[in-house]
């Protein structure tokens, strides 16, 4: 179908976003005909200022617009956990529960041999070197529950074995309102190994 050049960009560049299909990129795309000049504006600089003005964390490689982050810079944080994630979306959800008080390391990724990501393409340099902090007393593992999470895990915690360090994994299992018909092996064999006692 036939579009006037500026709109065929446009529908273009929201196709390269990740599940943006060509209908889902037409509609933002027109939708954006539709706005005030203004607010594309203040759209187009949000785009803008995102790119220039972010960049990693030189201490937990989180995306942040101050070095360190904020979390980082927290000094009413408890120095003696770092919590491991593989994404920094991760840390917003982990934040979000108000239960750890520690800090976190971004590995930015998770190992992956299928897609050819090793050791050496995530944050481990960088997390190894944070464990020569002797107030680093637990390490959380706190990488996704599928394969790679899971392979990354493993990997972590046998690198980590050398320091003195105590290594935990966080829990994995049924979410709270989940039915038993509807989980799969993986989950159910989970959720058994993180069985607790009643009291």
């Amino acid at each position: 179908m036939y579009y006037p050049e500026p709109i065929a960009r446009l529908i273009e560049s929201f196709s390269r976003l990740p599940g943006i299909g060509p209908k889902t990129a037409s509609r933002l795309a027109f939708h954006v005909i539709t706005m005030q000049e203004d607010n594309v504006i203040d759209f187009a600089k949000a785009l803008v200022s995102v790119k220039r003005n972010l960049h990693y964390c030189s201490v937990c490689c989180n995306i942040t617009d101050t070095d360190p982050c904020r979390i980082c810079q927290d000094k009413t944080r408890d120095p003696s956990v770092i919590c491991v994630v593989q994404d920094h979306k991760d840390i917003v959800a982990m934040e979000r529960t108000k239960e750890f008080n520690g800090y976190y390391h971004v590995l930015q990724g998770a190992i992956s041999p299928m897609e050819g990501i090793g050791p050496d393409d995530i944050r481990l340099k960088e997390l190894l070197n944070r464990l020569s902090d002797e107030r680093v007393m637990e390490l959380i593992l706190a990488t996704n529950a599928n394969i790679e999470g899971e392979a990354t895990a493993m990997y972590v915690s046998r690198l980590i074995r050398p320091f003195d360090i105590k290594v935990t994994r966080i829990a994995h299992g049924l979410p709270v309102g989940g039915d038993l018909e509807y989980a799969d092996e993986v989950t159910l064999s989970k959720a058994l190994e993180g069985r607790r006692e009643l009291n």
